[in-house]
């Protein structure tokens, strides 16, 4: 069986963090995500991080943030103050990044994401010279490199 989700949109507000008693860092945001054939359409999905992620996602993240969630759905229900049973669908977020540089974030003067050691993400756009592409040198043998 799978449970994955894989979503970009933006933040529709500033991410807000929370601690549980256990002192567990809780952050929550919504992404709106426009249909891709009808871009007047906009879901909006309610995102849950947990621990350092989400320190991570409050601190950097703010409205309008460019975000790229992964995750897994989950359905839950709850009770209501006045006993009305309520269900609720959201991604918990395993991993979150940014795509863009978005604007002064809660805990960042200068709106930069810190840079993760093996972020994939982080040259995203940017411009791609021939030099920096490694090149498979065909007079070895003519082997197969992998």
């Amino acid at each position: 069986m799978l449970n994955r989700v894989i979503l970009i949109g933006r933040m529709t507000r500033d991410p807000e963090l929370k601690y549980i008693p256990s002192g567990t860092a809780v952050t929550t945001f919504t992404l709106a995500i426009n249909r891709r054939f009808n871009k007047e359409q906009t879901d909006f999905i309610d995102i849950v991080v947990w621990r350092q992620s989400a320190e991570f996602c409050a601190n950097y993240g703010s409205k309008g943030r460019l975000t790229v969630v992964e995750g897994r759905l989950q359905v839950r229900t709850y009770e209501t103050k006045e006993g009305q049973k309520r269900k609720v669908a959201e991604v918990v977020a395993e991993d979150v990044r940014f795509l863009d540089k978005g604007g002064s974030g809660s805990g960042s003067g200068s709106g930069q994401v810190a840079a993760r050691k093996d972020d994939q993400w982080d040259d995203l756009g940017s411009e791609v010279r021939l030099e920096d592409i490694d090149m498979v040198n065909s007079n070895e043998e003519d082997e197969i490199p992998f």
